[in-house]
């Protein structure tokens, strides 16, 4: 181990040879140990920050994809330096120092090496013409590929996939995606053979082939053949078989980067290096050169470097311990794998070929359904060695944690797809790993659960989200999320916290039961919904939680019949309050197309009463500063020039932003701002659990942001892309594919189901991108159910929105045309004609004006400026002028 002796007034210099997820991670733990004394420089010879690889697949499908690891911010510390575009290309030992290929040099004191590993390349004639799959720019360069080729051929193209291992079917499962015929060819007689015996390796083949896959195993390719111009036309088989092929896509494995410990010819190795390749590692990570330390796909340990995430995280890890003075180890590579290719569930863990003496394989094959289950054993059926599982993989995330251990049943009831339904319940030891990403155990989980004082106070986590940021499980992959949710729910239990799924202390349906409840009854009104499923008067979460779920599933106006009562503030106003007591006016600009003559209006009634006025991120124009009692003469004017409520106030549509697509851009491909136009008037007023924001972009440059809505749509040449579960705020999250190349019609008809579907089964505030995270399956499921009806309600969904927009009716101009309604945009309920004197503004720097401050307003709140007028026959009894909010 190497002696840490730095200090914050002479650092330790740390230097990082390459920027993959290896490099990453310790970056990210020297980070959370502490860096005081330490400076970490990453040298990265790619352009990006660190990406995730593992999720390679999604950048190959949709070139927009933000694939960066962690937060961007990290690396804006003071200790942490990532240079980027920096390769390095030799290490001096001697002088402790590293040589990058653009000519610099930077001096060490530690040196981790984490240069990760190459694509494994074909020496065969035509290579030259293959695309791998290994970067970003890899995956850019095929996605690009397939869709010129698909244009210049005007056909559906061959995509040969060579390689029938995880990367291989990876690759050809993005392929398909993106509307090439997937074929792959394998050496090897099955697919997978690493990971998977032969039974397993030909129920996926089976499995895959049914969705469309070309599958030839067994057999090697010989040669890349072109046509006179270089385009590739097939591949010729050793068998003398020529597959057709349009583009070929090699991706059949990796090998380590480690030509930084190889000594030139004459000089004296430094390095062991294993016979495969690879830098040998003790178990603490360390090369048999003092301060030089390895992590990730370069580092050999045991004869082996594994392409693995797992592992990687757990070098880094170790690493960063050491360097603090720690005493971590490395337990060896953990091999397991899961993973979902179109469709199609596979996993593979522990001893899965049953190569340990006396093992017991206990199966389950279903040729005819493509369902496959394998349970690895000692020979007394007791203590797991392994598994596999195809078609069904449902007993993975129960059995993975007990590798090694004593089973709690006798295998076969593990065997779900043997008809023995769930499998039995499993108490998981402390020690017991349970997200094997980031090496977590049980124990750690219940640590956090309970207060385990890594957390800002000691407090205990009580929730899924918090408790995967305090203890990284289920961030990477994210397969063992469902196992983690169950433990939380379990130990909440174990303390005498209820685990339950309760509106509030009113009301014991979650807001999905209730809302089901509500809409199946056909109940109107807050006395009927308590009456039937609630206690008490109710409370600031039900109230407006049945107000949000009347509206969503009846368009009546929304403070009718008492249900002005159960709003928030802003729907009681129609407006949004703001700080100092005024509200914000803001009219439906529907994809952000305006005329002049509506501008002109807007502008007519800002000047009249003297509104502040401001652009919106959502493309409308948010006008400031106006009085509750000034709501109703400012919406009559906009009303009478043919503006509508924009809704800025609901938990609802909120806008449709749009670039000007096709209409007037040269790069536009469809016409954005009318589909804009219609998805807004479609989906204006629809109130939901939380706000919703849309976008409309007319082409892959993304002008509107679509991404980041909680549904993009993005057009493409034959149609729009449909992206679902983006959000900013706090918590921001990218939009992920739904589906594509749409027509209009399906567009609508999948908006339609997925905007209903999410009403129906979100819990209350809860943000499209958090309820599809903790869907099971997520965006899978959502696929599932939108676009292939699985679940059987499509129809009801559609009729659903149908019955929302047929009914539709603007608020303000329904309030307009009642006097009783207008009762209600009053200062003082006791004085309709006084006016809000506290409120004062000052002009501000650019023109217009703003709220006062208190040192403006002579250091008077506002909420103490309330005037008391004297007694008057109208008010006999002189009390206090009362605000209509406080009654």
């Amino acid at each position: 181990m190497t002696e840490q002796t730095s200090t914050p007034e002479t650092p330790r210099r740390i230097v990082v040879a390459g920027g993959g997820p290896a490099a990453h991670r310790f970056a990210d733990a020297m980070h959370a140990r502490g860096l005081d004394g330490w400076h970490v420089t990453v040298l990265t010879e790619e352009a990006h920050l660190p990406y995730d690889r593992v999720a390679l697949s999604k950048a190959l499908t949709d070139s927009s994809v933000d694939l960066t690891l962690g937060a961007a911010s990290m690396w804006d510390h003071e200790a942490l330096n990532l240079q980027t575009g920096e390769r390095v290309v030799k290490i001096n030992t001697a002088a402790k120092s590293v040589e990058t290929a653009a000519g610099n040099t930077y001096e060490y004191d530690e040196l981790v090496v984490a240069t990760g590993s190459d694509a494994a390349r074909l020496p065969l004639p035509g290579a030259e013409r293959v695309h791998v799959y290994r970067t970003l720019e890899d995956v850019w360069a095929i996605n690009k590929s397939i869709a010129e080729l698909t244009q210049k051929l005007g056909r559906k193209i061959n995509a040969v996939t060579i390689g029938g291992g995880l990367l291989g079917l990876e690759s050809a499962a993005g392929t398909e995606q993106l509307g090439a015929t997937p074929v792959v060819i394998n050496g090897a007689p099955w697919l997978m053979n690493t990971q998977l015996d032969e039974g397993a390796g030909q129920a996926l083949g089976r499995l895959i082939e049914a969705k469309g896959f070309e599958v030839h195993g067994g057999v090697f390719p010989s040669e890349i053949q072109a046509d006179d111009d270089g385009q590739v036309t097939g591949v010729l088989m050793a068998d003398g078989r020529i597959i057709p092929a349009d583009i070929v896509i090699v991706a059949i494995g990796v090998k380590p980067r480690d030509e930084l410990f190889r000594a030139a010819e004459g000089e004296e190795a430094l390095f062991d290096l294993g016979p495969r390749g690879g830098v040998v590692i003790n178990d603490y990570c360390a090369t048999q050169v003092p301060g030089i330390w390895a992590i990730g796909e370069v580092a050999n340990f045991g004869g082996m470097c594994l392409g693995l995430v797992a592992p990687a995280n757990t070098m880094a890890e170790i690493v960063a311990d050491r360097l603090h003075g720690g005493d971590a180890t490395f337990p060896g590579f953990d091999t397991a794998t899961k993973l979902k290719l179109s469709g199609v569930d596979v996993a593979s863990f522990g001893d899965a070929f049953a190569k340990t003496e006396h093992a017991l394989e206990i199966v389950y094959a279903d040729p005819a359904r493509g369902v496959y289950q394998k349970i690895v054993t000692t020979d007394d059926a007791k203590t797991l060695l392994g598994g596999i599982f195809v078609g069904d993989a449902s007993p993975y995330m129960s059995l993975r944690p007990l590798l090694g251990r004593e089973l709690p049943a006798e295998p076969g009831a593990f065997l779900s797809a043997a008809g023995g339904g769930d499998a039995p319940e499993t108490e998981l030891p402390d020690d017991a790993t349970l997200c094997s990403c980031n090496n977590v155990t049980a124990g750690t989980i219940r640590d956090a659960i309970n207060g385990c004082g890594a957390c800002e106070g000691n407090a205990p986590v009580q929730e899924l989200g918090e408790l995967k940021g305090c203890t990284r499980a289920g961030t990477q992959c994210g397969s063992c999320v469902p196992m983690l949710k169950k433990l939380l729910e379990t130990e909440l239990t174990k303390s005498g916290v209820e685990v339950s799924k309760a509106l509030c202390e009113h009301i014991e349906l979650s807001r999905q039961e209730l809302f089901d409840a509500i809409r199946v009854l056909e109940l109107t009104s807050f006395e009927e919904i308590m009456a039937k499923y609630g206690t008490g008067a109710g409370c600031d979460i039900c109230k407006p939680t049945i107000g949000n779920i009347l509206a969503s599933q009846n368009s009546a106006y929304v403070l009718d019949a008492g249900r002005g009562t159960l709003q928030d503030t802003n729907d009681r106003a129609l407006a949004n309050m703001q700080k100092d007591g005024t509200y914000s006016v803001v009219p439906r600009i529907a994809g952000g197309e305006i005329t002049p003559k509506k501008l002109g209006v807007i502008a007519a009634v800002a000047e009249k009463y003297n509104l502040y006025t401001k652009i919106t991120g959502g493309q409308r124009i948010d006008m400031f500063g106006a009085r509750l009692e000034q709501l109703p003469e400012i919406w009559k004017e906009l009303v009478d020039a043919g503006f509508e409520s924009g809704q800025a106030y609901g938990k609802s549509l909120r806008t449709v932003k749009s670039c000007v697509g096709s209409t007037w851009c040269r790069f536009g491909v469809q016409d954005s701002v009318a589909m804009a136009i219609q998805l807004e008037l479609r989906y204006r007023g629809l109130r939901s659990p939380h706000k919703l924001k849309m976008g409309v972009s007319g082409c892959a440059r993304e002008c509107a942001e679509a991404r980041g809505k909680d549904v993009g749509v993005i057009a493409t040449a034959d149609g729009w892309n449909l992206y679902v579960g983006g959000n900013g705020g706090a918590t921001p999250a990218h939009a992920q594919l739904l589906a594509k190349d749409l027509d209009d019609e399906t567009l609508i008809k999948y908006i339609d189901r997925y905007f209903m579907y999410y009403i129906r089964t979100a819990d209350r505030l809860q943000r499209t991108a958090r309820w599809q995270e903790e869907l099971d399956g997520g965006i899978k499921h959502v696929e599932d159910v939108v676009v292939h009806d699985t679940l059987g309600i499509a129809e009801d969904l559609e009729a659903a929105m149908a019955k929302h927009v047929d009914t539709y009716i603007d608020e303000w101009a329904d309030t307009l045309k009642d006097p009783e309604r207008l009762r209600r945009f009053r200062s003082f309920v006791n004085a309709p004609d006084q006016k809000d004197d506290s409120i004062t503004f000052v002009p501000d720097e650019r023109g217009q004006m703003r709220p006062a401050t208190a040192e403006e307003k002579g250091k008077v709140l506002i909420g103490a400026s309330i005037p008391v007028r004297p007694a008057t026959p109208e008010l006999p009894s002189a009390p206090e002028l009362l605000h209509e909010n406080e009654v």
